[in-house]
């Protein structure tokens, strides 16, 4: 709890922009996950990186917990305060500070979301490609090292974040990287904070990596005979080396959901690829045969083309909506959701044996997805404390298979507090040690998003 002492302080710090009634709390004590709700015993929406820094000073006086807030549109609990202290939300830091056309990058506050970002360098034939489906906040973003659906094409976070502004725990404010697209300059402290999910620094502002519209899109879908089958096509795409921009898997039961969900009538309930080529006409011609090709090899049908910009929005919108699709399909149901990644030769044998796991214990979870680069998502869903036991072990069972096969327990969502005890598992104890040195030397009173990431050290 924080004293009242330490909300005056911070009250004298931001006025009306520290919030401690009851409905604002809320707001800020859950993510889109299926873990608990913590209350803070604060918000402090912040407007600047000099904000951020002297909340910081006082919290390290204080010792006061602080957990940076987004969008809240994670499903890992990343922003949930489990340790209770302020809730530090930055939507308001919300301004493009500048697009360089010509370099191809752009700075951003961290409260800038993709579509915002995406809406104001569009005129200049620029776009920023990395796609979490949700509008997601560029800090979050970046603090959880996301990606999507055109990761296969254009990489994640980590790879498209040149360069941040953050705030340490003791209310220094490092900037990191540049806007060189390559530096052997010391430390690489920018890969460092990226998906550090908020337990080693504060990011503020975001240097990004910017990329030209393509001249033609195209986006098709495919049904196929089996599950296996539109793995198989897959995996023999990313072979070839055909640059798809996205290459989306949804099983039969995600497709039942997605159909009822998002209205997309004429769509059989069967195993389904949504895919997306990006490049010149020739370039785009010569990938879709090249496509569609292998998808006949495996079973897969006639392509149903969405070329228009409206037609691609609507299937693009019921892939993202997936998630919500999933959840409709038992209202009230727990959820938990799997997201591993594996090396692309052994996805198929991974995706086939969650499918037949959960369907021999007769649980509800749908599968999709970015399967172009191995990633793919399991979205248990519980009726009741028994079939919630059952996804514990379903759910361990997935990531050690996962781990085993050379991935890992997290392609995307991060680690943030389910996912704590397979860390030592992926990395090692040695890896693990070392983390928590890292986060000792950074954070050293504990205060930046405790509770997260690392298990409990001793």
């Amino acid at each position: 709890m924080i004293e009242a002492a330490i909300l005056d302080r911070l009250r004298a710090l931001a006025g009306d922009r520290l919030q401690t009634t009851l409905s604002i709390r809320e707001q800020h004590s859950r993510d889109e996950s299926g873990h608990a709700h913590v209350l803070p015993d604060a918000v402090l929406f912040a407007e600047s990186t000099d904000d951020v820094a002297a909340v910081m000073r006082l919290a390290s006086a204080c010792r006061m917990p602080v957990v940076p807030f987004g969008t809240g549109t994670g499903i890992e609990g990343a922003s949930i305060p489990v340790r209770g202290g302020l809730s530090l939300d930055l939507s308001r830091m919300d301004r493009v500070l500048e697009v360089n056309v010509d370099d191809l990058d752009a700075r951003v506050q961290a409260g800038v979301t993709r579509l915002q970002l995406n809406e104001a360098i569009r005129p200049h034939g620029l776009f920023f490609p990395i796609d979490p489906g949700a509008d997601a906040s560029l800090g979050g973003m970046a603090s959880t090292r996301a990606s999507g659906t055109n990761a296969v094409r254009y990489g994640t976070m980590r790879e498209n974040v040149l360069g941040l502004t953050v705030v340490t725990a003791a209310g220094a404010v490092i900037r990191t990287g540049g806007r060189a697209r390559k530096s052997a300059a010391g430390y690489d402290l920018t890969r460092l904070f990226v998906g550090s999910e908020g337990t080693l620094g504060v990011i503020t502002e975001v240097q990004l990596r910017l990329h030209g519209q393509p001249e033609r899109i195209a986006s098709a879908v495919c049904t196929f005979d089996t599950l296996e089958g539109a793995v198989r096509s897959v995996i023999e795409t990313i072979q070839l080396g055909v640059p798809v921009a996205r290459i989306e898997l949804l099983d039969d039961l995600q497709m039942r959901a997605s159909i009822a969900y998002s209205k997309l009538e004429g769509f059989a309930e069967a195993p389904t690829l949504f895919y997306e080529f990006h490049g010149s006409e020739a370039g785009v011609a010569e990938q879709t045969a090249t496509v569609a090709e292998l998808a006949a090899s495996h079973g897969g049908g006639e392509f149903r083309w969405a070329e228009k910009t409206e037609e691609r929005n609507r299937l693009w919108k019921a892939r993202h909506a997936a998630y919500y699709a999933a959840l409709a399909l038992a209202p009230g149901a727990h959820s938990m959701v799997a997201d591993v990644c594996v090396p692309i030769s052994r996805l198929a044998e991974c995706v086939l044996a969650a499918q037949r796991d959960s369907r021999a214990a007769g649980l509800l979870a749908p599968i999709v997805g970015h399967v172009g680069d191995g990633n793919f998502h399991v979205a248990y869903l519980a009726r009741d404390e028994r079939e919630r036991a059952l996804i514990g072990r379903l759910h361990s069972a997935l990531v050690e298979r996962a781990i085993d096969a050379g991935g890992t327990c997290t392609g995307e969502h991060g680690i943030g507090i389910g996912k704590r005890g397979y860390l030592a598992l992926e990395h090692g104890e040695g890896a693990v040690l070392a983390m928590q040195s890292i986060k000792q030397a950074f954070d050293p009173l504990g205060i930046l998003n405790p509770g997260k990431v690392l298990p409990d050290a001793g």
